[in-house]
């Protein structure tokens, strides 16, 4: 069965280490146990000295240099932003170190250059520092997938390079914290096979964890050829000036609009934003300030909000590619990230950009309908002709047209191909904008299955956003295959049906409410509640149901699976000094 995980990183422009968090950190009365003393080799060739007098001041009264100028553990490792954040966080929390916010920050920005990730490594990983939930399985090797995952998400662990004996370490380190860890998981299951397999070949002598460790020094080492190409190259991006911003928020559809990025003039890598953009479907505008940071020449961290308002703050994860001409990721907000839009945003020059359109598909012999196109740089005096959406979609007038949004008049033959279209505006190109179809055969909720958290006394809720997604049979004719059509979510009347999971259940009564309307569950209070058996916590499995009636077809019906958990009691980014 698929795992599912819940990413939880964090956001290094708003560090929140401080002295303040040593006081009100949750303490993990395990965590308390040292580290038993780990059986180290001395270090090889490999190792980073550490150049940064900030660094070396606060850091190395525990982590002692060498005659390298490399600082014990540290220097042999290199991670994300939200890497080196949550392990100052730890030194913190459990080994007391005081460190002021300003310091934090500027040894995240340090670490994060000198001892960061490439695009090539950091990217596959992504869905770590994006916050997204997730279905991930890590196929490169079994039993580090089996060892690792069993506590915290692949993505975690991805995101590191390490010495041979910074992984021994980590071992080492995950024994001394968590003295259950063998029974749980590394050790899990006895002593390995000491007799040949059914085929006949001698068995590995070694534990799950000794295996793991074997493939996690070589597929992610310290040294590797991305790290040596990128960090020869690596600098400052220049990223003043305007950028065309397309987006998709689940439960709000399609958003355009532009971003301008100004220099603060306090460092090349920081910079002030300011987005203004609308929601294709209802016209609503938007218009968010605020800053960010690029560290590793690449890995863009960022803070908005509408007015200064706290409240309706977003936190950006991009990511800035190597022409320094587009850069993408996720923008999120709520107690566990689970809001968010996936943003894309292209540098505007003076060419034409068409960014998408107001509706993600058009219906065979449709006449008279009102497609809205937006973009940038969209020319003046445009013609019926100058728009082309391809075989059998004419566009007969112009409605309205602005440098940003174009309002055209299309009819669709009854004749028209189905499939995906791509739209041409005066030149400028958007692949596959929108999709043909004869009929909707099919809904599908998005995401398949989902996870929510009860709260709201105690701890926060964490809700669960679903859509219904309309499908076309491709050309085969059957459901459910590669060539199907999607065509875009749809109104749908949303309910939720008993996920049967033991005898006499009766969850749907007690796990929360869904929006009828709109797919957004929300989770009941944090328990217990006298007024359910047992006295037991408002948590659960349920079905999420959702109906749709497509003009001209029979009714439709679809349902996800949500399960709905008890909240996050630990966090290491819970306490942050931006709130």
């Amino acid at each position: 069965m698929t795992r599912r995980y819940r990413v939880l990183v964090l956001l290094p422009l708003v560090l929140g280490v401080a002295r303040a968090l040593d006081a009100r950190a949750p303490r993990d009365t395990q965590t308390q146990t040292p580290p038993p003393a780990a059986t180290a080799k001395p270090e090889s060739t490999e190792g980073i000295p550490i150049t940064s007098d900030v660094v070396k001041a606060v850091c190395s009264s525990c982590h002692k240099a060498d005659d390298k100028g490399r600082l014990s553990r540290i220097s042999f490792r290199r991670t994300t932003p939200e890497g080196w954040q949550e392990t100052i966080r730890r030194m913190v929390t459990l080994n007391k170190a005081d460190i002021e916010p300003d310091q934090a920050r500027t040894i995240v920005k340090y670490l994060s250059d000198r001892l960061g990730l490439a695009p090539e490594e950091a990217k596959p990983a992504a869905f770590e520092v994006e916050r997204r939930l997730i279905d991930f399985r890590y196929s490169a090797n079994a039993d580090t997938e089996r060892v690792c995952s069993s506590c915290h998400s692949m993505g975690r662990v991805m995101l590191q390079r390490r010495t041979e004996n910074e992984w021994n370490l980590v071992v080492a380190m995950h024994r001394g914290y968590y003295p259950l860890v063998d029974f749980q998981v590394f050790r899990r299951g006895g002593p390995p096979p000491t007799e040949p397999g059914p085929d006949g070949r001698p068995p590995d002598a070694r534990h799950p964890m000794d295996r793991a460790l074997s493939h996690l020094k070589s597929a992610f080492p310290l040294t590797t050829p991305e790290w040596s190409a990128w960090s020869a190259t690596m600098r400052s991006p220049r990223l003043e000036g305007t950028w065309f911003l397309s987006g998709y928020e689940p439960g709000q559809g399609a958003v355009f609009g532009t971003v301008t990025v100004a220099a603060t003039g306090a460092s090349p890598d920081e910079f002030t934003t300011q987005a203004t953009y609308r929601y294709a479907r209802t016209g609503r505008p938007v218009t968010r300030t605020g800053r960010s940071i690029v560290y590793t020449g690449f890995q863009w961290r960022g803070r908005t909000s509408v007015g200064g308002d706290e409240a309706t703050t977003l936190r950006e994860v991009m990511w800035v590619e190597r022409d320094w001409q587009t850069m993408a990721g996720r923008w999120f907000a709520g107690a566990y990230d689970e809001f968010g839009l996936d943003v894309r945003l292209v540098r505007q020059g003076r060419e034409p950009i068409v960014g998408g359109v107001d509706r993600p598909s058009l219906k065979r012999g449709a006449s008279a309908e009102a497609l809205r196109i937006f973009g940038a740089n969209l020319p003046a005096g445009l013609a019926a002709r100058d728009v082309d959406l391809g075989p059998g979609v004419t566009v007969d007038r112009i409605v309205g047209a602005t440098a940003s949004e174009l309002t055209v008049e299309v009819r669709v033959a009854a004749e028209a191909p189905v499939g995906a279209r791509d739209l041409y505006v005066a030149g400028a190109i958007r692949p596959a904008a929108l999709v043909v179809y004869e009929r909707v055969d099919s809904i599908r909720i998005s995401p398949a299955w989902n996870m929510a958290r009860v709260g709201g006394v105690v701890f926060p809720k964490m809700f669960a956003q679903f859509e219904a997604v309309a499908y076309a049979n491709g050309a085969d004719g059957k459901p459910d295959t590669k060539d199907d059509l999607a065509l875009g979510a749809v109104d749908a009347a949303w309910t939720m049906e008993e996920y049967t999971a033991t005898f006499d259940d009766d969850d749907r009564q007690f796990v929360g409410e869904i929006d009828a309307a709109r797919g957004l569950f929300t989770p009941a209070l944090d328990g217990p509640n006298p007024a359910r058996s047992g006295n037991r916590n408002n948590i659960g499995d349920v079905w999420i149901v959702a109906a749709h009636t497509p003009e001209g077809s029979p009714p439709l019906r679809a349902r996800a699976h949500l399960v709905v958990t008890v909240p996050l009691y630990m966090r290491w980014d819970f306490f942050t000094v931006h709130r």
